[in-house]
C-alpha cells in the first residue's frame, strides 16, 4: 500500500501511537542536547490539546503510523514543530511530504512563510531542513542559558 498523508482530524483516536512515533524518533537526542527535549513532556492528552490549536498530518504506511508534524497558525506565518518520522523510514522523503502538506495549508491560509526551531547541536536537522529551502534567521537560549540552544529557521512560500 502506497504511503499517505493525512490531515489529523477531530475523532482521531491514535494519540499513544503518535506519541510512541515521536518518542522514538527523538530518542536520539537524549544526551546530544541540552537542555533535553520538550517532547518528554508530550503525553497523549497534552498531543490531543496539541491538535487542537494547531493543525496536524500523519504519514501512513497502510495503517502504520510512520510520521508527523504539527503547524501552528500565526498571525503572518505557520509555525513547525513536531517533525518526526519513524527511524526505519527515514531517508525515504515522508518528513519532504510532511512538510510539503504544511506548506499547502500556509499557502490555502494565506501564509508565505514558515518558521521552525531546531537544537544546535543537530547539524544533520540543519542540513535536511536546508535542502528543504529553510535559512537560518536567529540563534536563541533556552532560560537559563547562557549560550544559544536553539536555530530558527525560516521558509518564504511562493
Amino acid at each position: 500500500m502506497p504511503l499517505s498523508i493525512a490531515r489529523i482530524q477531530a475523532d482521531f483516536g491514535r494519540w499513544d501511537d503518535v506519541l510512541a512515533l515521536i518518542m522514538h524518533a527523538f530518542a536520539f537526542m537524549d544526551g546530544v542536547i541540552d537542555p533535553p527535549s520538550s517532547a518528554h513532556l508530550l503525553t497523549a492528552d497534552t498531543l490531543r490539546d496539541k491538535a487542537r490549536r494547531e493543525t496536524g498530518f500523519v504519514a501512513l504506511d497502510g495503517d502504520r503510523i510512520v510520521g508527523c508534524v504539527f503547524a501552528l497558525e500565526r498571525a503572518d506565518d505557520f509555525y513547525v514543530g513536531k517533525l518526526a518520522v519513524a527511524p526505519d523510514c527515514q531517508g525515504q522523503g515522508i518528513g519532504r511530504r510532511l512538510m510539503r502538506a504544511v506548506e499547502l495549508l500556509a499557502l490555502d491560509r494565506g501564509k508565505a512563510v514558515l518558521e521552525l526551531q531546531t537544537r544546535i547541536e543537530l547539524t544533520a536537522n540543519h542540513a535536511a531542513f536546508a535542502s528543504l529551502g529553510f535559512h537560518e534567521s536567529e540563534r536563541t537560549a533556552h532560560d537559563g542559558y547562557t549560550r544559544p540552544t536553539s536555530i530558527t529557521m525560516r521558509k518564504a512560500l511562493s
